[in-house]
């Protein structure tokens, strides 16, 4: 919850600037921070104007994604989680439930592209201004690591921004010296 505050309350005015926002998230395994990430935008008024690539390399993890059906056993955590990040509405609204499901509101997908790519053999996905790869990188060998880290600060435009998982770094990084930590803690940086 607090790196979505700190998106809503950082990172977000500052997208507002641009015509067109294109945030790829990598490493979207099933998907649920891509939706996340659409709601926020949504609520900031900026969801018309944006565009989300999500990707990964698993197809399984990219269909379910793409589906946004998830058990509801996970809707109570998820609705305090939107609320201390600071959420405008109820979660409720944003999806439906039906046999232990929840399923997310499709008018969310119109702006969401899961496609598969591989960080450990692909090239740069897309030129974005908003670069989220939370909790992949602790699997990567150091020079995987630096590879991917490089295929960001590439992909991200002057003045883009990098949110990496609470367990990964910049700090010993060849591209530490292109980046500037905004909130170190929460691993938010930019180039």
């Amino acid at each position: 919850p607090r790196v979505f505050r700190a998106l809503r309350e950082q990172v977000l005015p500052m997208l507002a600037s641009y015509p067109q926002i294109t945030i790829w998230q990598a490493g979207c395994a099933h998907g649920q921070e891509a939706w996340s990430l659409a709601i926020l935008l949504d609520e900031a008024g900026l969801y018309e104007r944006s565009h989300i690539f999500a990707t990964d390399f698993n197809p399984d993890a990219l269909r379910l994604a793409h589906e946004g059906i998830y058990p509801a056993r996970d809707a109570q955590l998820w609705s305090r989680n939107y609320q201390e990040a600071g959420g405008c509405r109820s979660l409720a609204d944003y999806y439906s439930a039906r046999y232990n499901f929840i399923k997310l509101d499709q008018r969310l997908r119109r702006h969401i592209t899961f496609a598969n790519h591989n960080l450990v053999a692909d090239k740069v996905f897309c030129e974005a201004h908003l670069v989220l790869c939370r909790n992949v990188l602790i699997y990567f060998s150091e020079p995987l690591q630096n590879r991917a880290l490089a295929l960001f600060r590439d992909s991200l435009v002057r003045g883009g921004y990098l949110c990496l998982g609470m367990r990964e770094s910049l700090d010993f990084a060849p591209v530490n010296a292109d980046f500037i930590a905004l909130d170190a803690a929460l691993r938010l940086y930019q180039c």
